[in-house]
């Protein structure tokens, strides 16, 4: 399917209202908009990681089909209903997620304590991405009627980005480690 648009600016929000896929009207507050301006979000913050990433060819190719996943999410999302074969995200989706996961996790140390947020620049934009998924996450759990595997590939994204960062972060070497009670007095 080709997309073509001719006008960017259509005037057609001016009032508080968007259409969605099926061009049924609703308020830009709407829980499902609302989701769908999360998942972007999160898609926008998985791009400025990619400006970190275009030197390591395998992350940044999983990023990249990450993005595009993200676009089908919303395609989905902006679907009010049961869309039927029109639904783009899929169980094999999904999968293809958890693969990469457990690729990337059997190449790390195992975790011996929580980790903060940094370490490399590229881990620290992987961990506002993170935050950033989780947070669409719960907006898409607000919506009724909307694609089971939506919910669960954002599930796993947020753990896929977890572990990227550990990644980026020379495979768990500059893991910034979490030292319970580390500024009581």
């Amino acid at each position: 399917m080709v997309v073509r648009i001719d006008r960017v600016v259509t005037k057609g929000g001016d009032k508080g209202e968007t259409s969605l896929g099926d061009g049924t009207r609703v308020s830009k507050t709407d829980a499902r908009i609302e989701a769908l301006g999360a998942v972007d979000e999160a898609n926008a913050v998985i791009g400025v990681l990619r400006t970190h990433t275009r030197h390591r060819k395998v992350e940044d190719a999983m990023l990249g089909r990450i993005q595009n996943d993200l676009f089908d999410a919303g395609a989905d999302l902006c679907v009010p209903g049961s869309a039927g074969d029109r639904l783009r995200m899929t169980e094999q989706t999904v999968a293809r997620l958890e693969a990469e996961v457990d690729q990337m996790n059997a190449e790390l140390p195992a975790l011996t304590s929580f980790i903060l947020p940094g370490g490399s620049d590229a881990a620290a934009f992987a961990h506002i991405a993170r935050v950033t998924v989780r947070r669409a996450e719960r907006s898409v759990l607000a919506v009724a009627n909307t694609n089971v595997e939506v919910r669960r590939y954002l599930n796993r994204l947020s753990d896929h980005l977890f572990v990227l960062a550990r990644v980026l972060n020379e495979n768990a070497a500059t893991d910034v480690l979490w030292v319970p009670g580390a500024n009581r007095s």
